[in-house]
């Protein structure tokens, strides 16, 4: 589960520098003056390794331990479910091959096994469905409050560009390490996010 989360969140973060840089002025240049056929940009361009950032984000593995923690819970009670079932199906079979039970009674048992064998891979789909739903929205979550930060981070530092780099997606090769504001940013979203979270 750990993997999917990551890769949801590399592929939708990579958005990031594209909202966080398009500001209020830029805009409003854009609107007021729709002659003009670029701006010229101010400020540095610097980067975010986003395995960092997601890795070490307060938010994000808060929601993810709630989450694990009920994938667990729902496993076990799947796992008892497959268990007590199959004991039944074993118990089944050796009363049948005992003829221990009339033949009306093997196809009434056999049917409300095959009814119960439906019913467990129904809870099953449906609870992966849940956890699927939930995971969504946990990284929709996660990925808005980046955006919001970023966005709101870069009204105050003006940079021309934010990039992001990771493991998976390496947009930047190379770089000088002083234009890693990773650190900065992380040390603000969970600053945000810790004093939201006690209120």
């Amino acid at each position: 589960m750990k993997k999917s989360v990551f890769s949801w969140m590399v592929g939708g973060l990579l958005l990031v520098s594209a909202i966080a840089c398009n500001t209020p002025a830029q805009q409003n240049q854009t609107e007021t003056n729709p002659v003009q056929q670029s701006v010229t940009p101010t400020g540095n361009i610097v980067y975010i390794q986003m395995d960092t950032l997601i890795n070490n984000y307060d938010m994000f593995n808060d929601l993810r331990s709630q989450l694990e923690s009920k994938f667990n819970s729902i496993q076990n009670e799947l796992n008892k479910k497959s268990r007590a079932f199959e004991n039944d199906v074993k118990d089944f079979q050796e009363k049948l091959n005992k003829g221990l039970l009339t033949r009306s009674q093997a196809e009434a048992q056999q049917n409300e096994l095959l009814k119960r064998e439906q019913e467990l891979q129904l809870f099953s789909q449906q609870k992966q469905m849940e956890m699927a739903e939930e995971e969504s929205v946990m990284v929709n979550r996660v990925m808005d409050a980046i955006k919001t930060y970023v966005a709101a981070y870069n009204e105050t530092h003006q940079y021309a560009l934010i990039l992001t780099t990771s493991v998976s997606v390496n947009t930047v090769l190379a770089g000088d390490p002083n234009l890693d504001i990773t650190q900065d940013v992380l040390k603000g979203l969970n600053a945000a996010y810790i004093k939201n979270r006690n209120k």
